[in-house]
């Protein structure tokens, strides 16, 4: 978790969008991978993604979704990034937002065999919010930015879907997240956690 979200063409969004297709490095990642940016998403993806610029303005960059090395790295635990390292410099200083409408998640049971079994595809998002923002931390590969989603324990609604959920923002402190100067640790206790969540259609 979480190997999936869905962008959504709403106002929010293509607004987004649009930026992210001013930037030069999406010519350049066009070359070599799949730059997307409605429906849904997966790993290796390129999307649009919310992180500082040169002057630590908010800005929008096409970056691609995993850490590249031995194994490919998709998600960061929020409990254990900043002692991690492969995650404590980025949790430190490139920390980003990856908006979504919404995010997938497959139900986990235990199966009589004790063994956990792959159920229904959810669609979550917070309550009365129209975009989902995703926190993130972000690194330079080859001269090219990745990502990867934080994680944390999921809230009550959704606990029976899965074990883990995404660490996300409300809006209003999506600026502060980014942040190079700010403590990150300072924000975690404003994550949202009340969840609603759908059935989704394969």
């Amino acid at each position: 978790m979480c190997t999936r979200y869905w962008m959504e063409k709403s106002p929010e969004i293509e607004e987004i969008v649009e930026e992210m297709g001013r930037s030069p490095l999406v010519h350049k990642w066009r070359q070599t991978s799949r730059v997307k940016d409605y429906g849904e998403m997966y790993p290796t993806d390129v999307v649009p993604v919310i992180a500082p610029n040169k002057s630590t303005d908010r800005a929008v960059f096409p970056m691609k979704w995993g850490y590249m090395g031995k194994s490919l790295l998709l998600n960061a635990r929020t409990e254990t990034a900043a002692q991690k390292p492969t995650f404590k410099e980025d949790w430190q200083k490139r920390r980003c937002i990856v908006p979504a409408s919404w995010y997938f998640e497959w139900e986990h049971r235990l199966g009589n065999d004790g063994k956990k079994h792959i159920g229904n595809k959810y669609m979550i998002q917070p309550k009365e919010a129209t975009v989902t923002w995703i926190c993130g931390l972000y690194r330079i590969e080859d001269g090219m930015p990745h990502f990867v989603i934080l994680t944390r324990e999921p809230g009550e609604e959704i606990r029976f879907i899965h074990d883990r959920m995404p660490l996300i923002m409300p809006e209003k402190l999506i600026n502060e997240w980014i942040r190079p100067d700010v403590k990150p640790e300072e924000l975690l206790p404003y994550a949202l956690a009340d969840m609603i969540y759908e059935k989704a259609v394969n």
